[in-house]
């Protein structure tokens, strides 16, 4: 089914919404991280049977959605929860990739959310959080939440920038088509967008102390996916959930899929998460 756009006002906000399906079915809510834009979430749409109704949106201040909402997943996560009851989603579940993970569990310790996916992505605060952050490879981090410099470097060169993620983070970068990529750069060509994506890396030490705070057990079902190609020992960060309290976890790996599993390998992601869901 073809995918439709529109404007939604939230919490004083307007959200870029994309979505396919049958509104009355099985609601599935997408969110993206850095540097993608609700395109990112297009094959998976597409894999998805008629019958279930898929959501993406652009994240505040990102593509077409418009105010600033900071980049702390709690705050960002009330804008989300806002959206859920003003388009009165039930029984939903909510995927989130990269950042968008992060704003899921930030959804999951404050909500009540039927199912939850967090695909490719550590939780600040939560292990294995701070070997992550020792980590040489994941330079980003640090670059990112410094103040101003990261916009005066890649304004104008988001292109080239965001390519070097794409390229090295994936397994066969091909997979992430000439189109997706222009559709991401579109998403942060002005400074209010670019800012808005850096600022998802200078809340990192408030979501680590916002996460930690939350010690409560939650019995929600959560599924944990990760690219096969990506690094990192899936077991450590299954643990690091269940350390802070997410009682229901499941684990699994999408394979011949590196960081951005839900464009390398879309159909895949989709029969993951539809298997979670039914």
């Amino acid at each position: 089914m073809p995918i439709q756009h529109a404007h939604v006002p939230v919490a004083g906000l307007s959200l870029h919404v994309a979505e396919s399906g049958d509104p009355s079915g099985r609601p599935y809510l997408f969110l993206h991280g850095w540097p993608e834009s609700w395109r990112t979430w297009r094959g998976v749409m597409l894999a998805a049977p008629p019958g279930a109704r898929l959501i993406a949106i652009d994240l505040p201040g990102t593509g077409e959605s418009t105010g600033a909402a900071g980049g702390s997943k709690r705050e960002l996560a009330a804008v989300v929860h806002a959206l859920v009851e003003r388009l009165g989603l039930t029984g939903l579940t909510l995927v989130g990739h990269d950042a968008g993970g992060m704003i899921a569990y930030a959804c999951l310790r404050r909500y009540e959310v039927d199912r939850v996916v967090i695909m490719n992505t550590v939780i600040p605060g939560v292990d294995p959080w701070n070997d992550v952050l020792r980590n040489p490879y994941i330079w980003h981090f640090g670059l990112h939440a410094v103040p101003s410099l990261p916009e005066t470097l890649v304004r104008g060169r988001q292109a080239e920038y965001f390519e070097y993620f794409y390229d090295v983070l994936s397994v066969d970068p091909s997979r992430i088509t000439p189109e997706s990529r222009a559709a991401h750069v579109a998403a942060y060509e002005s400074d209010t967008a670019l800012t808005a994506g850096f600022d998802l890396y200078r809340a990192f030490p408030q979501d680590a102390k916002d996460n930690a705070a939350l010690t409560d057990p939650t019995t929600t079902p959560v599924l944990y996916l990760r690219g096969d190609g990506e690094g990192g020992d899936i077991s450590a960060y299954a643990a690091g959930f269940r350390k802070a309290g997410v009682e229901n976890l499941t684990t699994a790996t999408i394979r011949d899929a590196g960081h951005f599993a839900q464009e390398e390998q879309p159909t895949a992601v989709w029969s993951a998460i539809e298997a979670f869901a039914t």
